[in-house]
């Protein structure tokens, strides 16, 4: 485990005022603490696992130096995910190509299929999927994988993929092409994580924040492909735990959502993953049990290719730096987990 040199703004040194006050603040400023263009993307539509469509972004610059293949969290879409945004400004200005997708179930993917969430079982497969037809269009090795949040979980299941021979030996690319991968805050464990966010009044708020954006996606799907989902189990879905029951793990094969749960949690793939793993995560995340900590810390000293940066404040993929924090990393903006993924990529280039 890696010392911390972040340092938040005395006003967010609390958990969820980092979580909600970044968020707020970021999708409002976000562009004016860059001094970096928006890269030219080319839209892409990738063949993911069990043939599902996604859609993406591709951006490649003058003699790229490797690529990035990132994902965003439980909800979003590509159109509206500024720090999502931010990373690819930075990287692309840092000599990276930039893969960004909406993964299944969302933006333009849940347009072009109905095919729900899984969590990590096939989205892994179509991080490194994605990065083969990558490799094809000009995007240079090493493939490095990211995503925050949830997306951090497929990120960990992607960094798995990207060594299992049964994948990789069919679609065009070596296992020596993907570098590894860098995550911040990602979903470990969703049984306790999802218990945890419900057991006090702010999280039960967040939880249903998401619930309902979960639910409005549901019914888009149902809009954009007729017959594909019951109308009814949407009406029902109104939780987190609602949704992934009513939705999702009957056309999984699982017998119950906790069952899901387990077998998609990341938490379990620490010790097994093999490609040089960055995961930032922050001690007062208000979405995730606190009791995952020293399972984490445990699983990250006992595997060497996995760096972890635990950090005493950051909240949930919040992370604004104050002003004095930005000039001793010799950071010319606040966003300080970016700055240290990109800083240990170039690292392990």
């Amino acid at each position: 485990m890696r010392s911390s040199t972040y340092n938040p703004p005395w006003f967010l040194r609390n958990g969820v005022s980092m979580t909600v006050g970044a968020a707020l603040w970021g999708k409002k400023n976000w562009e004016t603490t860059l001094n970096l263009p928006e890269p030219s993307y080319q839209e892409q539509v990738f063949t993911g696992a069990q043939g599902v469509p996604i859609f993406g972004l591709v951006a490649i610059p003058e003699n790229p130096r490797g690529t990035i293949v990132g994902t965003y969290g439980i909800i979003g879409d590509l159109g509206e995910e500024w720090s999502l945004r931010i990373l690819g400004r930075k990287a692309y200005a840092q000599g990276y190509a930039v893969v960004l997708f909406d993964w299944r179930a969302h933006g333009k993917t849940a347009e072009l299929s109905p095919t729900l969430t899984s969590d990590g079982l096939y989205e892994g497969e179509d991080f490194v999927r994605i990065a083969a037809a990558a490799l094809s269009m000009g995007c240079p090795p090493k493939f490095w994988f990211t995503g925050f949040s949830l997306g951090g979980q497929l990120a960990l299941w992607a960094i798995k993929a990207g060594v299992d021979s049964t994948v990789i030996s069919e679609i065009g690319i070596e296992e020596s092409d993907i570098a590894g991968g860098a995550v911040i805050c990602p979903s470990l464990d969703s049984n306790r994580s999802l218990k945890y966010l419900t057991s006090y009044p702010v999280g039960r708020f967040l939880e249903q924040r998401i619930a309902k954006a979960l639910k409005k996606l549901a019914w888009k799907i149902h809009e954009n492909h007729p017959g594909n989902l019951d109308p009814a189990a949407i009406e029902r879905a109104n939780d987190i735990w609602g949704f992934d029951n009513e939705l999702v793990i009957e056309k999984l094969g699982f017998p119950s959502v906790e069952a899901y749960y387990e077998a998609s949690s990341a938490l379990y793939l620490l010790p097994n993953l093999s490609k040089p793993t960055l995961i930032i995560y922050a001690a007062d995340d208000p979405f995730f049990a606190p009791s995952i900590i020293p399972e984490l810390q445990a699983a990250s000293t006992q595997n060497p290719a996995i760096d972890l940066i635990l950090t005493k404040h950051g909240g949930h993929v919040g992370y604004l730096s104050s002003k004095k924090c930005q000039q001793e990393c010799g950071d010319t903006d606040p966003w300080w987990a970016w700055n240290r993924m990109l800083e240990w990529v170039i690292g392990n280039g």
